[in-house]
């Protein structure tokens, strides 16, 4: 995404706002190259929801589902993962945990009136939705917060396969995308993220935290640039 075209963010922001990130400096791009890892966060049906349906008909069925938005984001998961997998990048899926009960509901629950636990499937909503199934050579790994590098051994994986840079994608963006983003920025990756594979269910969250992410910890990119990426690795 170059600083011309027009961006997810740009109804959301003042004129000062604008005038304050230029005279700053943030948003300085780099180039994606190989080794790299491919990081799909969170596509489960308790993130997505069933398809077909409006985003408040979602809801209903899975409290955190982003529905069509997050179908959307899944065409185009499911357009690069072919070349991906080819080139034999890694490819590595987040779900949640399945947490105790009582866990979730003094973690989760202090905060959503309604939680997994409380999806019309509790069973299916950390399932990776059929589109984008995991692959034989693809990992997964369980999560029990936002980042996917918190009390998981996800860094254990980029650290034993010689990888230093990721491309991030999935949901939602203002939250298991961005923690992952920032904490693989701290932990010293250089990252980026799809910006037309990840989805949120409101519109302002999405942009400002792509906005966010673009200026501070990643390179917001293309499929095009993407499959240029591992193309060219």
């Amino acid at each position: 995404m170059t600083a011309q075209e027009r961006t997810p963010w740009d109804r959301f922001l003042t004129t000062e706002d604008v005038a304050v990130f230029a005279a700053s400096g943030y948003g300085q791009r780099r180039e994606l190259t190989t080794p790299m890892a491919l990081l799909v966060v969170d596509v489960t049906y308790a993130f997505t929801g069933d398809p077909g349906l409006s985003l408040l008909a979602s809801i209903e069925r899975y409290p955190n589902s982003c529905g069509p938005a997050a179908w959307a984001a899944v065409e185009v998961i499911q357009a690069v993962l072919p070349a991906v997998r080819e080139r034999g990048i890694p490819v590595i899926y987040t779900t949640g945990a399945s947490e105790h009960d009582w866990l979730m509901r003094r973690s989760w629950g202090e905060k959503h009136a309604r939680t997994p636990i409380d999806a019309v499937d509790p069973a299916k909503a950390n399932e990776i939705v059929e589109p984008i199934r995991t692959g034989p050579q693809d990992v997964v790994i369980a999560k029990t917060k936002p980042s996917a590098f918190f009390d998981t051994p996800l860094r254990q994986y980029l650290v034993g396969h010689g990888i230093r840079q990721l491309a991030v994608c999935g949901g939602s963006t203002s939250g298991c995308v961005r923690a992952t983003v920032v904490d693989g920025f701290s932990h010293g990756y250089r990252v980026a993220v799809l910006a037309e594979a990840t989805f949120d269910r409101g519109e302002a969250s999405h942009a400002i935290s792509l906005f966010d992410m673009q200026q501070k910890y990643a390179d917001l990119i293309s499929t095009d640039e993407l499959l240029a990426a591992v193309t060219e690795g």
